[in-house]
């Protein structure tokens, strides 16, 4: 578990690639808005098209939710550029629907702490919410990696719980009951769930 869970998302400021094109992205230019950051190890990889090709096909469906998707790796925006312009076919990514950011110092994966002793980041997931707290932070190893529709659902359940205040019991979906929480509000819930 990451010990930045529930503390102020680490801010962050670098080069991108953002619509094709080089630029900057701040972690203020997303203020008052969800985020999903997600780390990936490097460029040209095997594991790393999958995801980012997966959550760019989802992106519309996040930014429904007023959600963000922003990636990361050490990578130069040269070698992101490079890599949207090769065929998903090939192994490349084609048109990529939210910023990747190079983060070529490295500062931000370190801040992030999922930077490795190889100078890599891990698969690191954050979710965070419209006022910069992390809710949820997932590492994987480099050799698994994520699920898009279980980050859509925890986006889904955290935003659930922010509005309602109500807490979502284990497996919860968009549309289940939730819980009180307290001792009577839980006890209808089980019994509900248990009769």
């Amino acid at each position: 578990m990451s010990r930045l869970v529930g503390q102020t998302a680490p801010d962050f400021s670098c080069q991108a690639l953002v619509e094709g094109m080089p630029g900057e992205v701040k972690m203020s230019d997303y203020d008052g808005k969800w985020k999903i950051l997600f780390f990936y190890p490097l460029d040209f990889t095997f594991v790393c098209p999958t995801e980012i090709v997966a959550f760019s096909d989802a992106a519309p469906k996040f930014k429904a939710k007023s959600c963000e998707i922003i990636a990361c790796s050490v990578d130069s925006v040269f070698s992101h550029l490079a890599w949207t312009q090769a065929d998903r076919n090939d192994g490349g990514l084609g048109e990529v629907n939210f910023p990747i950011l190079a983060d070529l110092n490295k500062n931000v994966a370190r801040d992030y702490e999922v930077l490795t002793q190889d100078g890599v980041a891990l698969r690191g997931l954050f979710l965070i919410d419209d006022k910069n707290v992390i809710q949820h932070a997932t590492i994987n190893n480099l050799s698994v990696g994520r699920n898009v529709d279980e980050a859509f659902r925890l986006l889904t359940a955290y935003q659930f719980t922010a509005e309602k205040g109500e807490v979502c019991p284990a497996n919860w979906t968009e549309g289940d009951a939730s819980m009180k929480p307290d001792p009577k509000g839980s006890k209808e819930w089980f019994n509900n769930t248990h009769a």
